[in-house]
Order: structure tokens, then C-alpha cells, then sequence
């Protein structure tokens, strides 16, 4: 147990550097969050850990997390799946979702450095369409959005690699 939290500490430290550190800036990239107001979004850990303690199933917001990948999740429909530590808790974690047909992602393994901008949804019940995130929340559309009026692009850098910036049609 004492290993556990020892590890998690370190976890969330080294995702406390990558944010101090500006985690968002990608040599020759230029990348940024935004509300659904056109706004900067800087990254909002808390507020959504937050938002999956208090809201209900399939509450919306627009979202941007830091952290480090902890799981792989099996892809399905096209998406890959994992899980980010976002904060100090073994249990502050998010499921990533990320659309294949932007990119692919090579050698997502766990213990890599993640930022996502997206969709945040509380996902903690199963809908007539989806099951419920292991992780009881989800940030997906991090890629770029093929109509803007619709939707508001997004994106997922892991490692200073940017990806969801590709050709595909939709998440």
C-alpha cells in the first residue's frame, strides 16, 4: 500500500511539472483549448475531477486535462481507449477516447505524458448507445472538428507528439 500511494505521488508530481512546464506548446505546432466561447481553456484538472464526483450521467462540458497514462483499454469502434491519471488519487483518473480516423498512435504505452482537449462527459450509467467509462468520465472530440460551426475542434498530445489533426470525418 505504501508503494501504491509512493507511486501515485509521483504520478501526480511529475504531471504538476508538465503543466508548469507549459505541456501544450509542441515544437512547431501551435495548439490551444478553447471554450465553448472561443476562450483559451487552460488546463482544469480540479475542476474536472470535480465535475465527475458531482455531476450527473452524461453531463457535458468542454474539458482539458493533463496527465500520465496509466491503462490501455481495448479499441473499439475505431477509437482507442485508455486511462489518465489526472491527479493525486488512484482514483482521479479520465478515459481518453481518441478517433483513429485522425491519426493513428504509435506506441501508446502506459507512463507517457498526455494532454486532452475536448469533450468532457460524466459517464458513470450506461445510455441506449454506450456503456458506462470504467473510469466514470471521458474526454473525447480531441481532434479537429471537419465542420467548426457544429463543434468545436480539440486535440491529444502525448509525449510532445500532436495528434487528432489529420483528415478524418468525425468522432
Amino acid at each position: 500500500m505504501r508503494h501504491i500511494r509512493s507511486l501515485s505521488v509521483l504520478i501526480f508530481a511529475s504531471q504538476l511539472l508538465i503543466q508548469t512546464l507549459g505541456f501544450a506548446s509542441v515544437p512547431g505546432q501551435n495548439v490551444s483549448c478553447l471554450d465553448n466561447s472561443g476562450k483559451e481553456l487552460p488546463a482544469i484538472n480540479e475542476q474536472v475531477l470535480q465535475w465527475k464526483a458531482s455531476t450527473p450521467n452524461q453531463f457535458l462540458a468542454r474539458g482539458h486535462v493533463t496527465g500520465v497514462i496509466q491503462n490501455i483499454y481495448p479499441i473499439r469502434n475505431g477509437h482507442y481507449h485508455f486511462q489518465a491519471q489526472i491527479g493525486p488519487k488512484l482514483t482521479d483518473t479520465i478515459e481518453v477516447i481518441y478517433n483513429i480516423s485522425f491519426g493513428q498512435i504509435n506506441n501508446i504505452v502506459p507512463g507517457l505524458s498526455v494532454e486532452a482537449c475536448g469533450d468532457y462527459i460524466t459517464s458513470t450509467a450506461p445510455t441506449q448507445t454506450y456503456q458506462p467509462s470504467p473510469d466514470g468520465a471521458i474526454i473525447h472530440w480531441i481532434h479537429r472538428s471537419p465542420d467548426q460551426h457544429r463543434h468545436a475542434s480539440g486535440y491529444l498530445i502525448i509525449n510532445n507528439i500532436l495528434y487528432g489533426q489529420g483528415s478524418g470525418s468525425g468522432s
